[in-house]
């Protein structure tokens, strides 16, 4: 836990709180500190309508924030998260509740955040950001699933894809520019440029945490022997990528389900956190690297569940077909979609964390090691997997 950062008082329970997920798997450590029960009714005193607290029934495993479900005697059950200001401010959250209420309006299946009487949908406590929801709809089948993790089977793969097609659609006429820099954003500001090294310079730059945290690392280098010649074949298709906002982490762990069984649709999509202004392609791409490669695998025992990659895009593209050079980018784009969020996880690590080892972790085994494994035999034999795929789809159509 970083040491800069000073927990809210008041106890809470632990008997509900599994391990957090860590970089490695599952830790006993929190980054953050648990939500407590004196915490939860303060924040809730901005909001008069919620009925008493009667008990926090259960604690997210998962980092960057801190999470808990809230049973109240009004019979609603509430979901708190709480973010560190340095992560997620008041114009933070803003912009992500604005894409939901968008989608909201369009008839997608997704949280109902919680205003106060003045209309505001986050709330401050001294160094940190509050938001309320109703507890959504359908069955966390996904609640003990870390990212990179797969499918239960392959009709939840369709369903999430078709979903997805649906939210691309939705958020067509969203008209927001992209967020300002911001750590762990789903960001596609310098990879959307034909001159990357350039374009990373920038991005960089603007971030003196980031900025620091490579110091001692010719992250030029690296990409350009990593990164680069993968972004080669990106950059001719990039005119062909339309803006869009996107969600930037669909994983089945951030949807709701209508069941715990085979052929159950999505009822609600969660976390917006690392929405924003990219495109169609590259939203297609994270939900392949993070539901289809098993990452956590010892690399000779890592899975690649093909079958979900083809039932993730039939889904998608039963809604809404991809273009000639949207699936040629989306090929193109997979082995390193992942660059700014791991980079900036680098900084996230080593500056607000104050963890060198998990800064080493994220730009090591994430920003270098993904792009590289797509260079190895698994790697290779996925990137040939969607290359036929393409030949005998776009034959037949």
């Amino acid at each position: 836990m970083s040491t800069a950062k000073t927990p809210p008082p008041g106890e809470s329970s632990t008997e509900f709180a599994p391990l957090q997920f860590g970089v490695d798997g599952e830790q006993a450590e929190r980054d953050w500190p648990l939500i407590t029960r004196e915490e939860a009714e303060a924040v809730f005193e901005q909001f008069p309508f919620i009925g008493a607290v009667t008990g926090l029934t259960w604690h997210s495993p998962r980092p960057f924030s801190a999470a808990v479900l809230i049973d109240t005697s009004s019979g609603d059950t509430l979901f708190m998260k709480r973010h560190h200001a340095s992560i997620r401010d008041v114009q933070g959250l803003a912009e992500e509740h604005a894409f939901i209420a968008h989608l909201a309006s369009h008839g997608l299946p997704v949280a109902d955040i919680l205003a106060t009487p003045d209309g505001d949908t986050a709330v401050v406590r001294g160094e940190w950001t509050y938001e309320v929801h109703r507890a959504a709809a359908g069955v966390d089948v996904y609640r003990k699933a870390m990212s990179w993790t797969p499918f239960a089977d392959t009709s939840h793969a369709f369903a999430a894809g078709h979903m997805l097609a649906r939210l691309h659609v939705a958020a067509q006429d969203f008209a927001a520019p992209a967020r300002p820099i911001r750590p762990l954003l789903s960001s596609f500001r310098a990879l959307n440029d034909a001159g990357l090294i350039d374009a990373l310079d920038r991005w960089i730059g603007a971030q003196p945490s980031l900025l620091n945290a490579l110091q001692g690392r010719d992250w030029r280098s690296d990409v350009t022997r990593v990164i680069l010649p993968w972004h080669a074949r990106l950059a001719p298709l990039l005119p062909a990528l339309r803006p869009l906002w996107t969600h930037g982490d669909w994983h089945a762990s951030n949807l709701l389900w209508t069941s715990d069984t085979p052929g159950a649709r999505v009822s609600t999509i969660l976390d917006f956190g690392l929405s924003d202004r990219t495109c169609a392609v590259y939203d297609l791409a994270v939900a392949i690297e993070r539901n289809a490669i098993e990452w956590l695998s010892a690399q000779d025992a890592r899975q690649v569940h093909l079958d979900h990659v083809d039932a993730l895009l039939n889904g998608y593209e039963s809604r809404t077909p991809l273009s000639d050079d949207e699936y040629a980018a989306l090929v193109a784009i997979l082995p390193i979609v992942h660059t700014e969020f791991a980079l900036s996880e680098v900084a996230y690590f080593h500056a607000t964390l104050g963890s060198q080892q998990n800064a080493d972790v994220a730009y090591d085994g994430y920003l270098l090691g993904h792009a590289q494994w797509f260079s190895e035999p698994a790697g290779k034999a996925l990137i040939d997997h969607l290359e036929t795929r393409e030949r005998i789809f776009r034959a037949t159509v």
